[in-house]
């Protein structure tokens, strides 16, 4: 596993993993939970595809286990949008949001309500992470800047392609658009590639099946100032592995 060699190689104290298309490219399942766990994930994030795999209500129901949904999925679906984590003696909240441009479901304003979750639970916090789950990259920008200088970090996720745009905002947040995925690397975002190419030349619908081969594994490394919370650094990681 590559999680471990990185963890070390960093000298991470806390690792958050999108673990949105652990379940064969869609969903997250009890078992490719586990394996997050076991390389050494402390906070697992997702996003609208949360739900769609068989025993995932279950999964959110848990609240032993350090899995998030959307925060601005309906407040009475199973799970949380956010959490706290204990890293040495700080405390770190991560959050949780699903862009609304070209997705499929009608969730709440992520912008109002990622301030909401900040006044009600930064008290204490020395860190503030979230995972923007979206489609467009203006949704993405748009969102760092207006939390610029409230939160540590605003992590692009979602289309699986990393960019190249990783940087400390004015106000002391670090952004990236979308961090890339942990997946096939000879694919089309993960999936074979003549299917997808099936679909496209003929129109028709497609079962999407993980392509097989070397994997791209895809992350940034983050560098929190422990006086004013605010991101001091950002890196993209980006390595191919051999399965």
């Amino acid at each position: 596993m590559a999680l471990p060699k990185f963890r070390k190689k960093y000298e991470a104290d806390f690792v958050i993993v999108n673990g949105e298309n652990a379940a064969h490219g869609r969903g997250i399942t009890e078992n490719s939970l586990k394996e997050i766990l076991e390389a050494g994930a402390d906070a697992i994030t997702t996003g609208d595809h949360a739900f769609e795999q068989k025993g995932s209500l279950e999964i959110f129901s848990n609240g032993k286990i350090p899995v998030l949904r959307p925060a601005n999925f309906p407040e009475d679906n199973p799970g949380k949008g956010w959490m706290i984590f204990k890293v040495r003696t700080k405390k770190v909240l991560v959050i949780n949001l699903l862009g609304r441009d070209f997705i499929k479901y009608r969730v709440e304003d992520p912008f109002r309500l990622v301030k909401k979750i900040i006044e009600e639970n930064g008290e204490g916090i020395k860190a503030i992470i979230v995972d923007w789950h979206a489609e467009t990259t203006s949704e993405k920008k748009a969102m760092a800047l207006y939390l610029d200088g409230d939160v540590s970090a605003v992590l692009g996720t979602h289309t699986h392609v990393p960019t190249a745009d990783e940087r400390i905002l004015p106000k002391g947040t670090a952004y990236i658009s979308d961090v890339g995925m942990v997946g096939p690397y000879d694919s089309i975002i993960g999936a074979k590639k003549d299917e997808i190419l099936k679909k496209f030349l003929k129109q028709l619908p497609c079962v999407l099946e993980p392509a097989e081969g070397p994997v791209e594994v895809n992350g940034v490394f983050l560098e929190i100032d422990d006086k004013t919370g605010l991101g001091k650094k950002i890196e993209r990681i980006r390595e191919i592995v051999e399965i």
